[in-house]
């Protein structure tokens, strides 16, 4: 798994690259490796190459790898979460990055009340306006967090958000830049529960250009483990 190892060092020094351009300590960025569809033994050299987070799109699929994983990093679920399925994500992901109803934060909540444990999230952001796509729109994330903050089981430590695929370069940026400034904004507010202190953004193409206008988690899967198997289970 060498070339784990290898792509690991190759993105961190990518990544530290990129933070001292922006005048930014390299240390304050945080890597996750994106491991849908990806070997639990592949996951574990990853893990063993220091990586910081493992994230899962799907719950099932993080069930059955995180039973085979002897170092436990911190695990963080990235997709899209029913609620139905909240009392598992709560018991398995110490952050779930894709909050955009006050339903799923309620059920979430009630979860973690029974378990005695405080859920970090983040609340999802859809800035590139995409009707298909999960995420509450930037006009009405104060809103949510307004909502959401007064759950004492959960913590809003930032916010997340995945440009569109279609969008050029100057777009994505300004996807970036605008988060960054909604999160500033919404951090200005003051409320109680919600430290926002993290911004999740940036893949395997445009992690960088992330890092450059603030992202402290970066979210890499092709990057650290190459191209994915063409099918792919929708477990969820």
């Amino acid at each position: 798994m060498n070339e784990i190892r290898e792509k690991i060092l190759e993105v961190r020094a990518r990544m530290a690259k990129a933070a001292l351009q922006a005048g930014r300590n390299p240390g304050n960025i945080k890597l996750m490796a994106v491991s849908k569809a990806v070997s639990p033994e592949r996951v574990a050299a990853a893990i063993a190459a220091g990586v910081d987070i493992v994230g899962e799109n799907y719950l099932q699929e993080a069930q059955s790898k995180e039973a085979t994983l002897v170092i436990a990093p911190a695990l963080h679920f990235i997709g899209h979460l029913q609620s139905n399925k909240a009392k598992f994500a709560v018991r398995l992901f110490d952050m779930i990055h894709s909050i955009d109803r006050p339903e799923l934060a309620e059920e979430l909540n009630k979860r973690a009340a029974a378990l005695g444990k405080i859920q970090d999230i983040l609340l999802e952001i859809n800035m590139g306006g995409e009707e298909t796509k999960s995420g509450v729109a930037p006009a009405a994330a104060a809103t949510l967090l307004e909502r959401i903050a007064p759950l004492v089981n959960l913590r809003v430590c930032g916010l997340m958000t995945i440009p569109p695929p279609f969008f050029d370069g100057k777009e994505t940026r300004l996807c970036f830049a605008n988060l960054f400034r909604l999160c500033e904004t919404l951090r200005l507010l003051q409320i109680p529960n919600a430290p926002l202190t993290e911004l999740s953004m940036g893949m395997s193409n445009d992690y960088e250009m992330a890092i450059q206008e603030g992202a402290t988690i970066v979210r890499i899967g092709r990057g650290i483990f190459g191209k994915r198997p063409s099918r792919v289970c929708n477990v969820r």
